[in-house]
């Protein structure tokens, strides 16, 4: 199952948020939103890794607030990722 979670995941429009600090993690998270609801692209994922969860946190209320998320939520099978759902 796991496998086939990560095929599932890998086809998907993916940011990554490795090395990034809050801000700079909030300013590449609402652009790529944007740039994903210009293409009509319904389903991401946002790679903000484990740490201490302070890019997880600034994400996740950046996601709260932006008016074009339906919904997002940490992936079972991997707790440094979310899987978010954005309006067409």
């Amino acid at each position: 199952m796991n496998k086939m979670n990560n095929i599932f995941l890998n086809n998907l429009p993916t940011l990554d948020l490795h090395g990034f600090d809050r801000e700079t993690a909030v300013l590449a998270t609402r652009d790529f939103i944007l740039e994903n609801y210009v293409l009509k692209n319904s389903k991401l994922v946002i790679i903000h890794g484990i740490g201490e969860g302070i890019v997880k946190s600034a994400v996740h209320k950046e996601l709260e607030k932006n008016k074009k998320v339906i919904s997002y939520k940490v992936d079972n099978f991997n707790v440094g990722c979310t899987i978010i759902e954005i309006k067409l």
